[in-house]
């Protein structure tokens, strides 16, 4: 089919590379029309995955009409905050109902609505079956490069996920089917402000153990956040959870976790910023999730204290401290 794959960062040109070597008509929307240029003539995004040769039947353009035209799927893989604003344009653009991915971790900012949610309120009532959430444990320099990969596809409606799941299934990047659209957003988004804590408590040099504990109390707090959220807790224990979780939190290719290691190393937040040309979610999302936890009247103090570590100032140790001293519980509670 013709797929149009919006946004050129490093996991979208992973995706739209999967999708070009399945035999699809792929064309790839750049920001920048320096990075559609190269990628033309030089068959290389050189900025977010140096070395990684991209198709033929790919293609890259920085004009969004053109991206979108005769589209029959939309992958949406832009970060999270530029969300609504990029799909308004391409909905302007769009002249058929095509299947719509969403590639893109988080919450969005002030409405607290999921991208699948930002979707469905921006395209309109006509797309809400077509809309599918793409996510799971996947470095997108590993996808790039052919190494093995399992993801999921979540959407309310069985076919959309179906035909996700037939795009992008490939030897090496296997796509699993799911119902449960809330579980895997809400993992996939807030998988990254726990991978922030676990950098820092990296960056501190509190050893594995620590780590190990962050990433399980991790799991407990998005599950009671989905749960209240009306989604399946059982969820968190799948690639969209505890693998994306584990990944993020452990991989030297994460963001997030290098972003939370540098803090811990005593680097300042803007510091570390200044030096990224990719954007860690986390740091965004530490509000919106934190906003929507409490809202929905969940107690997630990991990202709490994260919040206050990236937006308050609040020292590091002081936030090791302050989980460590919260009143005794029993392991599982709701």
């Amino acid at each position: 089919m013709r797929v149009a794959v919006i946004g050129a960062g490093s996991f979208g040109t992973a995706l739209a590379k999967v999708l070009a070597e399945n035999g699809h008509e792929v064309v790839l929307w750049c920001h920048r029309a320096e990075r559609a240029r190269e990628i033309a003539e030089r068959r290389e995004n050189s900025l977010y995955l140096p070395g990684i040769v991209l198709p033929e039947p790919l293609t890259a353009t920085a004009d969004l009409s053109e991206a979108v035209h005769r589209a029959e799927m939309v992958v949406v893989a832009v970060p999270s905050h530029v969300v609504r604003e990029v799909m308004v344009q391409v909905r302007a653009c769009l002249s058929d109902i095509p299947w719509v991915v969403s590639a893109a971790k988080g919450v969005e900012e002030d409405s607290l609505l999921r991208m699948s949610e930002v979707l469905a309120e921006v395209l309109g009532p006509g797309h809400v079956g077509r809309i599918a959430v793409l996510s799971g444990p996947s470095f997108a320099k590993e996808v790039a490069a052919g190494m093995p990969t399992a993801v999921t596809a979540a959407s309310c409606n069985p076919s959309a996920a179906e035909a996700v799941q037939k795009a992008f299934q490939a030897s090496t990047f296997r796509v699993y089917t799911h119902d449960d659209v809330v579980g895997v957003e809400i993992g996939g988004a807030a998988k990254n402000v726990i991978a922030i804590a676990a950098g820092v408590s990296d960056g501190l040099g509190l050893g594995h153990s620590s780590r190990a504990a962050l990433i399980t109390r991790g799991v407990a707090e998005i599950a009671r956040l989905v749960a209240r959220l009306g989604g399946d807790a059982r969820t968190v224990s799948g690639l969209s959870g505890v693998g994306d979780l584990v990944l993020t939190c452990t991989g030297d290719l994460s963001r997030n976790r290098t972003l939370g290691l540098r803090l811990g190393r005593g680097e300042k937040l803007t510091d570390i910023l200044g030096s990224m040309h990719m954007v860690a979610e986390g740091v965004r999302n530490s509000v919106s999730i934190s906003q929507l936890a409490r809202k929905a009247g969940v107690e997630m103090p990991i990202t709490e204290q994260v919040r206050l570590l990236l937006h308050e100032e609040k020292p590091p140790l002081q936030v090791l401290g302050d989980l460590l001293r919260r009143q005794a519980k029993p392991e599982f509670w709701s």
